[in-house]
């Protein structure tokens, strides 16, 4: 369907178009929030939200791109917004990475090879973490588990597992400058 027909659709309120493009997007968009959140239930949540307010705002709507690149950047944005009310931050951009690895619409900004080059070595450098540290990365945003549950699967305290995964990011993080700054070169 043309952007223009379906946000006209959904300005009049017809619910078999709203139904639709939840039924479309609602699972992707579940995904896409579990990456920055780590939570099933509040991912839902989130998504049901932006599913609410894209209802009760429709008639205020601009869609300038799509309208799966307006469903996710709420997503995010949303996301985000959750993550400051718990007080979460991001000093290492890892939630900007992610959002560039996971949303197909960033294209733009980096390219599906680049996107596997990427994702193959932040793999790598995985790898070299010590054992410890891999494992519980890995528990942590593979397995999504949360930090109680590594704690308790380790049998190491919770103070542990959140030194292991900030230095994990780190790791990441200063390697991933130079895998960009190489990429942008080869652009």
């Amino acid at each position: 369907m043309e952007i223009d027909i379906v946000l006209k659709e959904l300005q009049n309120q017809n619910k078999s178009v709203y139904k639709n493009v939840f039924n479309h997007f609602y699972k992707g968009l579940v995904i896409y929030a579990n990456n920055f959140l780590f939570d099933q239930e509040a991912s839902e949540d989130i998504v049901q939200e932006v599913f609410i307010s894209l209802w009760e705002n429709a008639k205020n709507i601009e869609i300038k791109t799509s309208l799966k690149a307006y469903l996710y950047a709420m997503v995010r944005n949303k996301c985000l917004n959750y993550l400051k009310s718990l007080k979460v931050t991001d000093d290492l951009n890892v939630i900007d990475l992610n959002s560039i690895l996971v949303l197909d619409e960033d294209l733009d900004l980096i390219s599906e090879e680049e996107k596997t080059i990427l994702y193959n070595h932040i793999l790598k450098i995985i790898e070299t973490f010590p054992e410890s540290m891999q494992q519980v990365f890995k528990l942590k945003f593979i397995e999504n588990y949360k930090y109680e549950e590594i704690a308790d699967e380790m049998g190491i305290s919770v103070n542990t597992v959140k030194t292991q995964l900030k230095r994990a990011k780190v790791k990441i993080s200063q390697s991933l400058v130079i895998i960009l700054a190489l990429l942008s070169i080869h652009s």
